[in-house]
């Protein structure tokens, strides 16, 4: 019975489809009854929630988007996430999983790698090669909507993440699943040198951060992560072999972006009214470079224990 009904399920479109998906996953513990993109939620999530990264906010929701319409992808959809720490590259990723999947990190089916937790011992590495060949494969047998978060690319050893690269592109095959439909998101510091560069330069320029294009740092910053040592992409065939799709690059805040991380958090706590908060902390800040007191050394990413202080 269940055969059949997977069958109904290619043809969302008929009228009873829905009768039957309904029924099929009462009977089914398939991932694609929880997988349930919302794409507009996402766009929502990422302009009312995210400050300061028109290039990511746009990059990631028309990615996913359009990766998403194509029933059948010839490939994985896979991103790479750069910038200082607290520009919010954690937060994007965790908005993926949770509008996908609507659990975020809870889901069965959104796995999160980290090296200091999971691969900590560089000599190592080819023990970890067998191991994360062989998690990422069971997982895609399990469900061909995984998706596969690596934070911390800055402290991957080098050469690990190569061993991914049969399931980046559009030869690999795992039994009994399509991998094409798997989401893979890398997560790091290495390249902010070359994002905090490029947004400096346009400030001194005077120009706004929105005129900063894709274009403008898709190839430096790959240039940089390869030949960085300090990199899980040091010398990687899968930035040779160009798997990456989009190289995503995460800007550096001013202090109007701190106002509204803090706004933002305070209004979480129902205290939304708190001026004199969003300037306290705000003003208690880091800032770089000095002479010209432009971008928040830490982003946010220090805003909730500094509004615990001041609030």
């Amino acid at each position: 019975m269940l055969a059949v009904l997977s069958v109904l399920l290619l043809y969302p479109h008929h009228p009873v489809s829905g009768v039957f998906q309904r029924l099929y996953c009462s009977l089914s513990d398939s991932c694609e009854c929880d997988f349930k993109p919302a794409v507009r939620d996402l766009e929502w999530d990422l302009y009312k929630n995210v400050f300061g990264q028109p290039l990511a906010q746009d990059i990631v929701s028309e990615e996913v988007a359009r990766f998403l319409q194509n029933k059948s992808p010839d490939r994985p959809l896979v991103l790479s996430f750069h910038g200082s720490s607290g520009t919010g590259k954690t937060l994007v990723s965790s908005m993926l999983g949770k509008h996908l999947f609507g659990s975020a990190m809870s889901s069965p089916y959104v796995h999160q790698f980290i090296p200091t937790l999971h691969f900590p011992r560089p000599d190592r590495v080819q023990e970890y090669r067998e191991e994360l060949m062989s998690w990422v494969k069971g997982n895609l047998t399990e469900c061909a909507r995984s998706v596969f978060l690596f934070d911390e690319m800055e402290k991957m050893p080098p050469g690990l993440i190569d061993v991914l690269e049969p399931f980046l592109g559009p030869s690999h095959v795992v039994f009994r699943t399509n991998y094409r439909k798997a989401i893979y998101v890398f997560i790091g510091t290495s390249g902010e040198e070359v994002v905090n560069r490029k947004a400096l330069e346009s400030r001194q320029a005077g120009r706004d951060r929105e005129e900063i294009t894709w274009a403008d740092l898709q190839d430096d910053i790959a240039q940089a992560v390869y030949n960085s040592t300090s990199s899980g992409f040091f010398r990687s065939s899968v930035v040779l072999q160009r798997l990456i799709g989009r190289f995503v690059p995460f800007l550096p805040l001013s202090r109007r972006h701190v106002e509204r991380c803090v706004h933002s958090q305070l209004c979480q706590r129902g205290s939304c009214g708190r001026g004199d908060v969003v300037e306290a902390v705000a003003g208690d800040m880091t800032y770089a470079p000095v002479p010209g007191h432009y971008f928040s050394t830490v982003g946010c990413k220090a805003v909730p224990a500094k509004i615990n202080f001041f609030l």
